[in-house]
């Protein structure tokens, strides 16, 4: 195993829903110590209403404004792991706010993982599912995010299976960065 990572930034974790992002996230935070984040549900708390309302009544432009601003709020916080919704990352001013303040780990996963999780998930506040086929929304989706999430700091493959084993890989990573000396900023 060796030792844990010294973990002087926040851990944002970034990717398509059904990811992992949130029941991964909560086991690394258990892992290092620290305190996980859900930023969906920091939104819905500074919002007051819920993220479907959010869509429906403001539209997703207003939706990722509130989103930029929480995040930046959040990363003012001492280190903790960070949640974010599967399309936090696209906006440049989100990934500069991240990239300047923590780590990003893109948790990634194939097509046939992500339609498995959403189906199984009893998370319902999906406004990007709600009309048409899960696959062919995930697959365009791909096609527009996996080229953004690839600058994140660092890349996870998320499969099927325990959590336990992608949250190692996350950790092993991130005690590489230690050891190479590039979880500081520049």
């Amino acid at each position: 195993m060796g030792a844990e990572p010294v973990v002087d930034r926040t851990i944002v974790l970034v990717g398509l829903m059904g990811a992992g992002k949130t029941s991964i996230g909560r086991r690394l935070a258990a892992r290092l110590g620290l305190a996980f984040v859900d930023a969906d549900t920091e939104i819905e708390l500074a919002a007051g209403c819920g993220i479907e309302e959010i869509f429906r009544v403001q539209g997703e432009p207003a939706f990722r404004a509130g989103e930029r601003k929480v995040i930046a709020r959040l990363l003012q916080r001492p280190p903790f792991i960070l949640a974010t919704g599967g399309g936090a990352f696209m906006a440049p001013e989100t990934r500069a706010c991240i990239r300047d303040g923590a780590i990003s780990v893109w948790l990634k996963a194939d097509v046939d993982v992500l339609v498995d999780r959403l189906s199984k998930s009893r998370k319902q506040n999906r406004p990007l599912l709600k009309n048409g086929d899960v696959r062919a929304t995930l697959m365009g989706l791909m096609e527009q995010r996996h080229p953004i999430y690839a600058e994140a700091d660092i890349t996870v493959e998320s499969l099927e299976g325990p959590h336990e084993v992608v949250v190692e890989r996350i950790v092993a990573a991130l005690r590489e960065r230690t050891a190479a000396g590039a979880s500081r900023p520049s």
